[in-house]
């Protein structure tokens, strides 16, 4: 089957299309209450393209809220990042150029940003990325307090884990559980459109997202098979990534990146081979992580 390659939606920007929906995610990831009443208005980035990725999902609540949302099968420590640059975008679509030359004072809606992690390599129930920790060392010691800095709270949403907050929001739990069938399905038929189809199947006998299913299935089918060719592409591109640098000599500034990770899971409460799985470090240099 050949896959739609200008399809920009994913199976979890479509199924959180709705308001409704979105107001029900935000009071999951926040554990807030929100008012079933609350204004919630979409303002997804569309058709801009940075660093190979579209922006998954962002939208407003009563005017005074922003929440960016991206969904990845993929680790990457440089969400903040991404997530800097998606809120620069997003706010330049909502403010005038001139309104920034007032005499008043600008107020701008308050942002938070969320991951959320679904893939197969093993992740915490949740961490907390930092735009800092992408900084360099400060030339200066005494100037070491961050004077720009953005949180993302990255969520693991795999099936089993977060089942408090997954349960507060009654589709996420069910697009997790969808997940986890096609990924149960693949290691059965080693076929990813049968596991795609085979998921469906089950999913609509046991009413997990039977409505969705029924009407967006062949969708959701052309969604996941281009989103595993794009994993697949970003493999690619890591590989290529780290000749790169080796043969540019970067290698210090990713493992100095590396530790910045082995650092922050380890004060997480996360095991030494845990931290040696995600970064690739060795126990010692992991071991010396907490020392610095």
């Amino acid at each position: 089957m050949k896959t739609n390659r200008n399809y920009k939606d994913s199976v979890f920007t479509k199924l959180f299309s709705d308001p409704d929906l979105l107001r029900d995610l935000y009071r999951a990831l926040g554990d807030v209450t929100l008012p079933n009443d609350a204004p919630v208005s979409i303002n997804t980035l569309e058709n801009v393209l940075y660093m190979d990725f579209f922006n998954d999902i962002s939208f407003m609540v009563n005017g005074k809220l922003v929440v960016l949302i991206e969904h990845q099968s993929t680790i990457n420590p440089n969400m903040a990042l991404r997530m800097f640059f998606y809120i620069s975008k997003v706010l330049e679509k909502m403010i005038k150029r001139k309104g920034l030359y007032t005499g008043k004072l600008l107020k701008i809606p308050r942002p938070e940003f969320y991951v959320l992690y679904n893939g197969k390599k093993p992740y915490p129930d949740e961490i907390i990325l930092k735009l800092s920790d992408l900084f360099e060392e400060p030339l200066f010691p005494e100037k070491t307090r961050p004077l720009l800095e953005l949180e993302v709270k990255v969520l693991n949403i795999n099936e089993g884990k977060n089942k408090e907050t997954v349960k507060r929001c009654k589709i996420l739990e069910e697009y997790s559980i969808f997940v986890a069938k096609v990924n149960e399905y693949l290691q059965k038929f080693n076929d990813k459109e049968k596991a795609i189809e085979e998921a469906i199947k089950y999913c609509v006998k046991n009413d997990i997202l039977r409505e969705f299913l029924e009407t967006h299935g062949s969708e959701v089918l052309n969604m996941l098979l281009e989103e595993w060719n794009i994993d697949d592409a970003k493999e690619v591109w890591q590989e290529e990534a780290r000749e790169e640098g080796r043969e540019e000599g970067l290698m210090k500034g990713r493992e100095e990146s590396s530790l910045t990770i082995a650092r922050n899971l380890l004060l997480k409460g996360s095991t030494l081979e845990f931290v040696q799985e995600i970064t690739g470090l060795d126990p010692e240099t992991i071991a010396k992580c907490l020392l610095d």
